[in-house]
């Protein structure tokens, strides 16, 4: 068995806890759906949101979710002039026999213009589209 990173991101409706948590838990339940990954395979996961967003800790959503014993991390993205605001990125660890190669990234809402080429065709909201 292998460590493997699953990465994703989802930008937040807005600075509030309840919209933090929302868009966090809506992309964990996605990456660990489109990755067939159970709560006991993962291994950490971290978070990092633009300097936009502080309301809440994006971990929350995945306490709500029941992983309890997951090691979280949270912190703020570099802050880079006229880059993508109001973001949450994850990288999610997880013991894996996936072979990396198969391992589906998940982007979704605003945040589907940082990595096409990791999304493709299973990301819902870019399939089909060319960029």
């Amino acid at each position: 068995m292998h460590v493997r990173g699953i990465r994703g991101a989802i930008t937040a409706a807005a600075n509030t806890s309840a919209a933090i948590v929302s868009a966090s838990e809506r992309l964990l339940v996605a990456m660990v759906e489109a990755n067939r990954v159970a709560a006991t395979d993962i291994a950490a996961v971290f978070f990092t949101t633009t300097n936009d967003l502080d309301a809440d800790f994006p971990a929350a959503a995945a306490r709500a979710l029941g992983w309890g014993k997951v090691p979280l991390l949270c912190g703020h993205e570099m802050s880079v002039p006229g880059r993508l605001q109001s973001c949450i990125r994850v990288l999610m660890l997880v013991n894996s026999d996936t072979a990396q190669a198969a391992i589906k990234h998940v982007y979704l809402e605003g945040a589907s213009v940082l990595r096409p080429d990791l999304s493709g065709e299973d990301n819902p909201q870019t399939a089909g589209t060319t960029f």
